[in-house]
C-alpha cells in the first residue's frame, strides 16, 4: 500500500489514495493506520470508488499536535473536510471505526453536505452528551477495577510502560480485543499497582487467522518508531471533546447510516444493551445493523469480507439512487 504526504493548512497527512470514483475515507482508531483498511481498500477500488485513508491525527506519518484539544471530534472533522477540499472531493461517504467513528459522524452533523453516508464500525452512534466529565467518570470507574480510560490520562505513564515494548503491546490488545477473547475480564484487576501490560492476557503465537507475522509487524514498526504518545492524544482529549460537542447534545444524524461490528466487541459491551437501541431512535436513515458472529473489535480485519461486502452494498444503494436523480 503506497501513500504520500499532503500538506493542508500547515498540517501534514498522510494518506493512501487510490481508485477513481466516488470517495470513501476511511479513519481508523487506536492502535491503527490508515493501513488497517487495508483489506477493503482493493475491493473498494475495484468496485469503482476512489478510497482515501489517512494515517489520523497523532498516528503514522501524519502531523502529531501537542494540544489535546487538537484531537477533539470537531477539530478533526474540520480537517477532514480541509483534506477533501486539497483532494478536491465534494462529497464523500466517511467510513469510521473506534475513534474514527465519532469523528465521521461529526464531520457528518458539522459539514452534511460534504457527507454523502457514513459507515460505523464498532462505536454505535450516541446523540446523548454525558451529564458528567468523562475523566471525573474515569476515575470513579478506576477506584472500582483497572480501566484503560483512566490509566491513559497521565501524560507519559502509558508511554514509558508501552513504547520500549510495542510490538508485545500491540499482540497482546490486537488478540484481547478481538473475537478470540473476552476483553472485560481485565477488569478483575485493580488499577492500583497495575500498568496495561499486567492486566492483558497473553497473545497466542502469531498467525491468526485474521493477523500475519507481517502484518503485525507493520503496526509494530509504526509504532515503536512513533511511539503511542499521538494515538493517546486521543484519549486525553476526552475532556475537551465533551466541551467542544456539547452544541450536538441531542442531535439526530441525518445521513444514510450503516453500523457494522462484532458480535463480541467489547467496546458495544462497554457502552450497555440499550445503545443499539439509543442509536436506533438518532439515526432516521439508519440501512442497517450489523453484528458480525466470533469478531471482535477489529471487525474489518476481522471478518473483512463480510464487511467488504456490506459497504459494497451500502454504495451502491446509495450512488444507485443518485444515478437515478
Amino acid at each position: 500500500m503506497e501513500t504520500r504526504r499532503i500538506d493542508v493548512d500547515g498540517f501534514t497527512w498522510n494518506i493512501h489514495d487510490a481508485g477513481s470514483g466516488p470517495a470513501v475515507v476511511c479513519c481508523h482508531g487506536f492502535p491503527g493506520l490508515g493501513y488497517s483498511y487495508r483489506h477493503q481498500i482493493p475491493p473498494l477500488v475495484d468496485g469503482g470508488y476512489r478510497v482515501v485513508a489517512p494515517d489520523m491525527p497523532g498516528c503514522g506519518h501524519t502531523d502529531r499536535p501537542r494540544a489535546v484539544e487538537e484531537y477533539t471530534d470537531v477539530a478533526v472533522a474540520d480537517r477532514l473536510v480541509g483534506l477533501l477540499d486539497a483532494l478536491d472531493i465534494d462529497e464523500a461517504v466517511l467510513v469510521g471505526h473506534d475513534f474514527g467513528a465519532p469523528a465521521v459522524w461529526t464531520t457528518a452533523l458539522r459539514h452534511p453536505e460534504r457527507v454523502a453516508g457514513v459507515v460505523l464500525l464498532s462505536v454505535p452512534y450516541n446523540a446523548d452528551r454525558s451529564p458528567v466529565r468523562p475523566s471525573e467518570a474515569f476515575a470513579a470507574m478506576a477506584r472500582r477495577h483497572f480501566l484503560h480510560l483512566h490509566y491513559f490520562q497521565e501524560v507519559g505513564v502509558a508511554e514509558a510502560e508501552l513504547d520500549p515494548r510495542a510490538g508485545e503491546f500491540l499482540r497482546r490488545l490486537f488478540f484481547a480485543l478481538s473475537g478470540g477473547y473476552r476483553y472485560l475480564d481485565i477488569w478483575t484487576h485493580p488499577s492500583e499497582g497495575n500498568g496495561y501490560l499486567d492486566v492483558l492476557p497473553e497473545a497466542p503465537d502469531l498467525p491468526w487467522r485474521w493477523l500475519t507475522e507481517a502484518e503485525h509487524a507493520h503496526y509494530a514498526d509504526e509504532f515503536a518508531r512513533t511511539g503511542f504518545g499521538g494515538g493517546l492524544s486521543w484519549y486525553r482529549a476526552y475532556d475537551a471533546n465533551w466541551s467542544a460537542s456539547r452544541d450536538y447534545d441531542g442531535v439526530s444524524l441525518g445521513v444514510p447510516t450503516l453500523f457494522i461490528a462484532g458480535a463480541q466487541d467489547p467496546v458495544v459491551a462497554m457502552m450497555g444493551s440499550g445503545a443499539l437501541d439509543r442509536m436506533r431512535q438518532s439515526v432516521p436513515d439508519l440501512r442497517g445493523v450489523h453484528l458480525l458472529e466470533g469478531a471482535g473489535h477489529f471487525v474489518q480485519m476481522e471478518r473483512r469480507y463480510e464487511v467488504n461486502k456490506l459497504i459494497l452494498g451500502f454504495l451502491s444503494t446509495l450512488y444507485r439512487r443518485k444515478r437515478s436523480e
